[in-house]
């Protein structure tokens, strides 16, 4: 299928050739003939684009438009032939490479947009035994087969209140490298309430990434992010996150918040945690079905698309200030980009990565535990289940039918399978306000790309 994709941008006219990845300023009367052709092109430009844009421009310069076009249909950089479907199929079936260890069902916070229930994800609060986690990395290790690097991410609930463990499950992974021919890559994701000096040491001499849950300015987090007594985290948690940023050198991490309806302005957020001394940041739009007074729902999208649009225009001025900021969902190789595989599935839920309850139960990534139809097995049965395996494997952008017609297929790799689960009943469908927002995330994106590269 042969697909392009215009959109404009600070007086820009950008346009994308999905299937080759091209992306092309073009003036504003290749910019509107493009809405009347498509391949084949003959020699000249077709009567009916002469006579339906003939009232704005002129013969010749349509003309002239109209080669510069086929030129490029010619060199292969735009209206590209599909060259990726042929590898949807394609060694399906990966090695597990990737675990989130649910390490603790517990938390020290009740945050009001909790998908887990709170931390205890609806299962009862409980903190994983060391056993179960060596069992975890033992099935990581024989389940990766070939694969060298592997990837752990201590998840909760709060992982720091199960601290003992996530320092003990290090140790013995580490202890595994050598005699499997691994490398193991850990990353946390904390609230910061339990954060202290020593816990800060171990996470910067440990993790590879870390990930600081923050929603931005105080009033917004506390409104969303409360103690179990109803108290907003804000001052509890912002010193011990600059401490660990401050101290943990050039190693990644990001400060990553979550936006509601009660913050459409989630632009001054951003702006505030890069005040705050973060420059590394993401804000993510919280899911919820509509009748959640906090939800977003599709009413909101075009504010939402506005402060996108403002975010632009902010990290520019930043940019342009000699500052540096870096927000995770503007982030685009337009030069190398993905692999095919990834271009096509993405995260690798429930195929190259599964997540692990502190019971030993096995599901296709976080978001899933819970839903017993996709409890793929476990660590103390020592079952796995290899049908979930290949539905996952299977699930690619070419099998979600409003993928295959969308633009941003090849950036958002199909998007995200739980919510399309959770939202839809089917991981094939996707959760469309979640497209609408990302789209939109894709276009800034681009944009701030081009702009990058004519600076």
């Amino acid at each position: 299928m042969l697909m392009i994709h215009k959109f404009k941008g600070r007086e820009l006219n950008i346009v994308l050739d999905v299937n080759s990845g091209g992306v092309h300023v073009v003036d504003d009367i290749t910019y509107d003939m493009l809405d009347y052709i498509e391949p084949p092109f003959g020699k000249n430009c077709p009567d009916q684009v002469l006579e339906a844009m003939e009232s704005k421009y002129g013969k010749e310069e349509l003309e002239e438009a109209y080669q510069e076009i086929c030129e490029l249909y010619q060199e292969k950089l735009l209206f590209c032939e599909d060259g990726y479907e042929m590898y949807a199929n394609v060694a399906v079936e990966s090695p597990i490479k990737a675990m989130c260890l649910h390490i603790a069902h517990d938390c020290n916070l009740r945050c009001k947009y909790c998908f887990a229930s709170t931390g205890d994800f609806g299962t009862g609060r409980k903190l994983m035994p060391l056993e179960t986690a060596k069992a975890a990395i033992d099935f990581l290790l024989e389940q990766s087969k070939g694969r060298e690097n592997l990837e752990l991410d201590f998840f909760g609930g709060e992982p720091l209140m199960n601290f003992d463990v996530v320092k003990e499950t290090v140790k013995y992974a580490r202890s595994k490298e050598k005699e499997y021919g691994k490398h193991f890559r850990f990353t946390i994701t904390t609230n910061g309430m339990l954060l202290t000096e020593d816990k800060i040491d171990f996470i910067n001499e440990e993790m590879s990434n870390v990930v600081l849950s923050i929603d931005g300015r105080k009033e917004v987090n506390d409104r969303m992010r409360v103690k179990v007594d109803g108290s907003g985290c804000y001052d509890r948690i912002m010193e011990g996150y600059k401490r660990l940023v401050e101290k943990r050198g050039d190693n990644e991490y990001y400060v990553r918040g979550t936006y509601t309806k009660y913050n459409l302005d989630f632009s001054r957020d951003v702006l505030h945690l890069y005040e705050q001394g973060f420059d590394q940041i993401s804000v993510e739009p919280v899911m919820e079905e509509d009748s959640i007074e906090y939800a977003i729902t599709e009413k909101d999208l075009d504010r939402i698309g506005q402060e996108y649009d403002r975010l632009v225009e902010e990290i520019i001025d930043i940019k342009e200030k000699g500052g540096f900021i870096n927000f995770f969902h503007f982030m685009l190789d337009l030069d190398q980009g993905p692999c095919v595989i990834k271009r096509l599935r993405g995260c690798g839920s429930g195929n190259e990565y599964v997540a692990i309850t502190p019971d030993g139960d096995i599901y296709p990534c976080h978001q899933f535990v819970g839903h017993e139809e996709y409890r793929m097995g476990n660590l103390e049965e020592h079952t796995f289940n290899e049908e979930i395996k290949k539905e996952f494997a299977g699930a690619h952008v070419y099998s979600k039918e409003a993928c295959r017609k969308c633009w941003a297929k090849f950036y958002c790799s199909g998007g995200c399978n739980a919510n399309n689960y959770i939202y839809n009943g089917d991981i094939h469908k996707a959760h469309e306000l979640s497209c609408q927002i990302q789209r939109k995330r894709l276009e800034c994106a681009i944009l701030m790309q081009i702009c990058q590269q004519f600076r």
